[in-house]
């Protein structure tokens, strides 16, 4: 998972520094990571994991970094399965 959250960091998040040079506990936000693009990352993440973000993990600490983002998708996947 975490190679596709990279891959969708590198393309909707426009971090000036490669997505190489990142890690994945890395705050994104402090990467360069901008409000504008954590929606656009957001929608990305949707489209790839065929997911919906609930209204309570739109939140700067859903998107903080890398391993943040696995989780969160987790959540939201584990969610889906208890419902």
């Amino acid at each position: 998972m975490n190679k596709t959250i990279r891959d969708l960091v590198a393309k909707f998040g426009k971090l000036p520094a490669s997505i190489d040079q990142v890690a994945d506990d890395a705050d994104l936000y402090a990467a360069g990571l901008t409000s504008f693009a954590s929606v656009q990352l957001m929608l990305g993440i949707e489209e790839a994991f065929d997911i919906e973000f609930p209204d309570n993990l739109l939140n700067r600490k859903s998107f903080a970094s890398i391993s943040a983002i696995a989780r969160t998708v987790d959540l939201i996947r584990d969610s889906r399965k208890v419902a």
